[in-house]
């Protein structure tokens, strides 16, 4: 059974019910993921959130030499990431390679972190008033990726919200988990600090439960995006703050008001 990460531990989740990850070319069921529970969900944004003060608080060149190491360690295991996706997803060689190749540009970009993070500040705006503006940390972030680019999407969002100091709660697409997974203990490997990173397994009800108190910033490129805003939409009680989502994937979307 996967294992969920969460405050820098591999845990087993609460849940009875799991689902099988099948090699597409064989037929062969090559591992299980587990269905997490609200406990799980729970559990790994308490851990992003009690690891955010210290995690925001580390100097940018200090996280970004963690993306460094990162992303060298990407590159030395390449070539296996590749077959592993390739076993888990479906895809031919050549394109699991560029796959691979464009995640590794994603976190090289985030080692720039203490440059992107730079603000501007303008003098006599008006008069007698100069102008600045900062770029910080936010918080806790949840991200839903989907099953179609299980390497390339993950690392388009958590690279980059990590090495700003945000903390990250990630539920990759349950069809082909596996070569994400390697990239979470490669990152281990790299120094991430615990509760930075987590990961929580599951489907559509886990998806659900992101909607979390604590999670104030969710990201998505996934159509299961689109169940969790009927929750922005319906429970006055979140908290959230932001919402990021990409729908150029050809998915009709439509958004109605919850009161009418």
């Amino acid at each position: 059974m996967i294992k969920n990460y969460v405050g820098g531990a591999w845990r087993d989740a609460s849940a009875t019910d799991s689902l099988a990850v099948m090699n597409p070319a064989s037929g062969e069921e090559i591992g299980r993921v587990p269905l997490s529970t609200a406990t799980d969900m729970d559990a790994a944004v308490q851990a992003a959130k009690a690891a955010f003060p210290a995690w925001r608080d580390t100097p940018a060149p200090e996280r970004a030499r963690v993306f460094f190491r990162l992303k060298a360690l990407l590159e030395q295991h390449k070539e296996e990431l590749a077959r592993l996706l390739v076993t888990e997803h479906g895809k031919v060689l050549p394109e699991t390679r560029g796959e691979v190749q464009r995640g590794i540009e994603n976190v090289e970009h985030a080692c720039g972190v203490p440059t992107l993070m730079m603000g501007d500040t303008v003098e006599q705006i008006a008069t007698g008033i100069d102008c600045a503006s900062w770029r910080q940390p936010l918080g806790v972030f949840g991200i839903i990726t989907p099953y179609n680019f299980p390497v390339m999407i993950p690392l388009w969002f958590w690279p980059y919200a990590v090495a700003s100091g945000n903390t990250v709660v990630i539920k990759p697409s349950e069809q082909d988990p596996l070569t994400h997974q390697k990239i979470v203990e490669l990152a281990e490997q790299a120094g991430l600090p615990p509760g930075v990173l987590n990961v929580v397994h599951g489907a559509r009800e886990v998806c659900e439960q992101i909607k979390h108190k604590h999670c104030y910033y969710w990201s998505s490129i996934s159509d299961l995006f689109s169940s969790a805003l009927s929750y922005v939409n319906s429970d006055r009680r979140l908290n959230l703050q932001a919402l990021q989502f990409s729908k150029n994937h050809k998915s009709n979307e439509i958004f109605v008001n919850s009161d009418g």
